[in-house]
């Protein structure tokens, strides 16, 4: 069966950037299952996978705005460090997560001031090209429920 959507796909990938980086692998681990055509991977491996078969082997180089999008400059702010007062801990490279208005968002501390705090808002690897080694393991039709769920489920079924 070819990956189309609606197609649960296993996958086992290694994830390097420019400079050959490993930063994301499934060595070691289970293969990522995902469904596919519901934008649970990022676009552009999403695209490359399409009509691809358990077996295949790939790779792929992903543009930013088909990754995690171009870094946005706004996206870096400062903040008042009262606004952090209850975390005593506070360090940079530590990842926060809290509401705004548009919904659920993470941010990275990138520098601790006096007064301030900066962080981050842009994906980690926004800006980035990503480099994928994928094989594909598995293929198969999305049974109902995970349709109706909008995942994939693994072997033994899925509860909620």
């Amino acid at each position: 069966m070819q990956i189309s959507e609606n197609s649960v796909v296993n996958i086992h990938y290694t994830l390097t950037n420019d400079a050959g980086n490993v930063v994301d692998t499934s060595d070691g681990r289970e293969a990522l299952m995902y469904l596919h055509g519901h934008h649970q991977i990022i676009p552009g491996l999403e695209n490359a996978l399409l009509g691809k078969k358990a077996g295949d082997e790939l790779n792929v180089t992903i543009a930013p705005e088909d990754a995690y999008g171009a870094r946005v400059e706004e996206a870096i702010q400062q903040v008042p460090r009262e606004v952090f007062g209850n975390i005593p801990d506070l360090a940079v490279g530590m990842q926060l997560h809290g509401e705004s208005p548009e919904g659920p968002m993470s941010v990275v501390v990138t520098a601790i001031a006096d007064d301030f705090v900066t962080v981050d808002a842009n994906h980690p690897l926004a800006g980035e090209t990503l480099h994928f080694a994928v094989k594909v393991e598995s293929v198969r039709e999305a049974t109902t429920e995970e349709l109706d769920h909008g995942h994939a489920h693994g072997g033994d079924g899925h509860h909620h």
